[in-house]
């Protein structure tokens, strides 16, 4: 390991983060550094798990990463990321110790490969396969909305990042059933060498609280970002998205004024859910007439009001990022165009009234529009998040 080149400036940072989780508890979070805990640390039992991967001394940065400055939503709520807790948040991210039996981490439902989703329709957990599909994780940080998980039913990014911890299928800590509880799995992790070391680090003493939990994971996926697409080659070189963008084709431009405009100006509205540039969904959205539940034939659900940002939705080798809409029954981009082209409210108590009000909706796409729709939402994929290291398993094999 580097021997670090210089002290480290005195620093407290007392960070009060009050954040109504979802059995509606208050938490504070007070963090300490100063040039004393790195000679405290050691280095060479952190080499021991993750080698270089991890280094200390020369972090990653997840701070000051460059963000368009067309870019301007952020639902970070005062949580603000830093290269310590985001580091430890990666560990957390990455560590099937979080899982009662070992065998399940956050990365094996949201996997780098497929912008931190899942290829799979549902994904395996401990106790069986989850009831949604795995929501995209890029980008979850440039949005409006603040809720989690397809039903919102998480008010922010940190309460979502334990409840799939302590769900009996995803990762077994629920204290139902016999299973143990959150407080067991902090008692588990006391006893993991690497976290006395990274959360000394990070906060300045070993002490492991779920408050502790929730943010630096929820640091680690903020961090996750996406701007590098042909979309953001175009977009920053235009006053706003209504000009053709000069990197574009044709069919390309043609798809993203489609996808811009309203329908009485030979559009498709989509960007009133899905706004541009960030494509995140609006937070007064409700269902999307998909109303499908995993597994269960002929079973209905209208409480799903959420989706992942439009971004990355296939990777850089072409291939999709997974199935599409909570239940995975749309399995291709033409499925989901088709989809929106032709919407009956078939009794959906919850439809959005942007999807054609009292009757749904049928656009008439011709084939050409749809192919132009298809090309342009390509556009939206990135290559950096697939392989840059900081996103990583940091562990060793």
């Amino acid at each position: 390991m580097k021997k670090l080149q210089q002290k480290w400036l005195v620093l407290l940072i007392i960070i009060t983060i009050t954040v109504s989780c979802s059995q509606e508890e208050e938490y504070t979070v007070i963090a300490t550094t100063d040039e004393e805990i790195i000679e405290d640390i050691n280095l060479e039992r952190l080499a021991d798990f993750f080698g270089d991967n991890i280094d200390l001394t020369s972090l990653d940065n997840y701070e000051n990463q460059t963000i368009p400055t067309y870019i301007r939503k952020d639902n970070t709520r005062g949580n603000d990321i830093t290269n310590e807790q985001a580091t430890l948040g990666r560990v957390l991210f990455y560590d099937k110790n979080l899982s009662v039996n070992n065998t399940i981490s956050c990365a094996s439902c949201h996997q780098q490969a497929f912008a931190f989703g899942d290829p799979q329709v549902a994904s395996t957990g401990v106790n069986g396969l989850t009831g949604r599909h795995s929501m995209r994780l890029v980008n979850a940080r440039f949005g409006d909305e603040e809720n989690f998980f397809w039903d919102e039913r998480a008010n922010s990014l940190e309460a979502q990042t334990t409840l799939p911890i302590q769900n009996h299928v995803e990762m077994g800590f629920s204290g139902e059933n016999g299973d143990p509880n959150i407080a067991d799995l902090i008692v588990k992790l006391e006893d993991v060498a690497y976290y006395q070391e990274l959360f000394t680090f990070a906060y300045g003493d070993t002490n492991i609280t779920v408050a502790r939990l929730q943010e630096s994971l929820s640091q680690f996926i903020r961090s996750i970002q996406s701007f590098d697409s042909k979309y953001d080659v175009g977009r920053s070189m235009a006053q706003n998205d209504n000009q053709d963008f000069a990197n574009f084709t044709d069919q390309e431009n043609q798809g993203k004024d489609l996808f811009m405009n309203p329908i009485n100006q030979n559009g498709t509205n989509c960007a009133t859910c899905h706004v541009a540039p960030e494509f995140d969904i609006d937070p007064q959205s409700d269902n999307n007439g998909v109303i499908g539940v995993l597994g269960i034939p002929n079973a209905t659900d209208f409480t799903v009001t959420r989706s992942p940002t439009l971004r990355d939705m296939i990777n850089n080798q072409g291939n999709l990022n997974g199935p599409f809409m909570h239940d995975g029954s749309l399995a291709n981009l033409r499925e989901v165009i088709l989809h929106y082209d032709n919407i009956n409210r078939n009794g959906n108590p919850n439809l959005d009234n942007r999807l054609g009000g009292r009757n749904g909706q049928n656009l008439n796409l011709s084939n050409a529009e749809i192919e132009a729709l298809e090309v342009f939402m390509e556009t939206l994929s990135g290559n950096n998040v697939y392989n840059d290291p900081k996103w990583s398993d940091p562990f060793l094999d």
